[in-house]
Parts: structure tokens; C-alpha cells; sequence
């Protein structure tokens, strides 16, 4: 098969859930496989009454369903799964090339269909325009950094939390940057330095608390605090909901004991 295209996933962040309904038990792995190759989530099912269970269990993102199944028909499967998942979108897959079943596939809920034999890519196409459709969305692109509410475009060098823009200067952007590769890691001065400014520890800590402070001033002000302080080590990103209360190890005040209004 080709590259796969951006992975969707769903509105949490995980990856879509796939339920695939086949008796022919090479096809439906040979399905599966195809998906899984796309980042989804794919369980299988062989007959009506375990597609019915499953769907209950898992509440997919998507089905595709075999018309043609030996306990119930696969209408029957679409409607029982949609008496406790309604909405979700199915993809019929059928022997059967006639008009008349087609049209009943699809006037009793179905979203689209393929007719065996079918090709691989044809199906992972149908299904991510359903899944679209539905309100999966692509993955974030590997250069977009993601810290709780914080995100960074590398390529554009833009930041924002939650919905407001930030603007950082060059340096500022490098420090947040270096921050935010390595979230919950605390990172000493030293690391920093050679890090961002690109020379060895010896004397010029305070530069790392400078801009530590500009930082704080630009994404933490008015909000919960995410760059903390952990004293006599360096410092931490972390999201502001993970922020510990209990030990008063970590700190959100700059060096020296500033205030976090009169910081830098």
C-alpha cells in the first residue's frame, strides 16, 4: 500500500475506532490490517450478534459491515447497532452489484458501500471521507509541539495558549522550544546554556533566568503557572492542571523569591 495519509483521530486525541463485520475471515483481517496501517484502532467481528456486542463495547467511530452475514442481515446489524450508537456511519460492503440493494442499504441508514471485490485503497478513502464527515480531524503534524493548552508551530514560529497568540522574540522562541521537547523534564541551567545559547555553563546562569522571566511574563501571566522552578536543579514545563501542590518542591516564583507580579 501507498504512505499513509495524516492519521485522524478523535476529538480526545486517541485514534478513531474502526469495527469491521466480516464472516470471511481472511478478507476481515486483510481489512484490518490495511486500517491498522492507517493509525486506527480495528476489532473485528465474524457474525451479527458479536458485531452488536462489540459495537456496544467499543463505540467505533465507524463500521463496515458485510451484508451478507450468516446469523442476521446486515440491515438488521446496522439498526440494532444504532439503537444504542445512533449515528454512527456504516460502510456496506456487498457481493451483490443490483440497484434495488444498493438503494436499501442505503435508504435504511447505511452511509456508502463497495462491492466486492473491492480495493484496499478504495475502502481507506470511503471511510476517512465518512470519518471526516462525522467530525474525526487529522493528527497534529509532527512539527506542532503541544503542552497542555501551549502550542508551537516550528515551521511558522507561531505560539499560542488556549486561543491567544503570543508573540516570543527569537531567543525566547529557542528557550520555550527547548522547553516544550521536554515537557515534565526537569532541565538544568547548564542544558540550557549550551542548549539554546549554545555555549558551556561558566558564569552566565542569570541570562537563563532573564529569559526564563520574559517567558513567564508572556505565557504564564494571568493564567495558571506551566514553567516552574525547581530549586537549586533548574527548571520544568508542565501542564497547568499537572501542577503539584503537595511538597512545595516546585515553584513558579523566578529566583531570588520574586513575586510572580514582579517577576524579571
Amino acid at each position: 500500500m501507498s504512505t499513509p495519509a495524516d492519521p485522524l483521530i478523535r476529538a480526545d486525541g486517541s485514534p478513531v475506532r474502526v469495527l469491521v463485520v466480516d464472516d470471511e475471515r481472511m478478507l476481515a483481517d486483510l481489512l484490518a490490517s490495511a486500517l491498522r496501517y492507517e493509525g486506527w484502532e480495528v476489532t473485528t467481528a465474524s457474525t451479527g450478534v458479536s458485531a452488536v456486542r462489540t459495537a456496544k463495547e467499543i463505540q467505533p467511530d465507524v463500521v463496515v459491515l458485510d451484508i451478507m452475514l450468516p446469523d442476521f442481515d446486515g440491515l438488521e446489524v446496522m439498526r440494532r447497532i444504532h439503537d444504542h450508537t445512533p449515528g454512527v456511519p456504516v460502510l456496506f460492503l456487498t457481493a451483490k452489484d443490483a440497484v434495488e440493494d444498493r438503494v436499501a442499504g442505503l435508504t435504511a441508514g447505511g452511509d456508502d458501500y463497495v462491492t466486492k471485490p473491492f480495493s484496499l485503497e478504495e475502502v481507506v478513502a470511503r471511510l476517512r471521507a465518512l470519518l471526516r464527515r462525522s467530525g474525526a480531524s487529522a493528527a497534529e503534524p509532527a512539527n506542532v509541539l503541544t503542552v497542555g493548552d501551549l502550542r508551537m508551530d516550528e515551521d511558522s514560529h507561531e505560539v499560542w495558549r488556549g486561543s491567544t497568540e503570543i508573540r516570543l522574540t527569537a531567543t525566547e522562541f529557542e528557550l520555550l522550544r527547548f522547553l516544550m521537547r521536554n515537557p515534565r523534564r526537569v532541565l538544568s541551567k547548564s542544558q540550557i546554556l549550551d542548549r539554546v545559547w549554545n555555549y558551556d555553563f561558566g558564569g552566565q546562569a542569570n541570562i537563563v533566568e532573564l529569559y526564563i522571566s520574559y517567558l513567564r511574563r508572556k505565557i504564564d501571566k494571568g493564567r495558571e503557572p506551566m514553567i516552574h522552578t525547581m530549586r537549586g536543579v533548574g527548571y520544568v514545563l508542565k501542564p497547568a492542571e499537572a501542577q503539584e501542590h503537595s511538597d512545595g518542591a516546585v515553584s513558579s516564583a523566578a529566583p531570588g523569591g520574586a513575586s510572580a507580579g514582579a517577576r524579571g
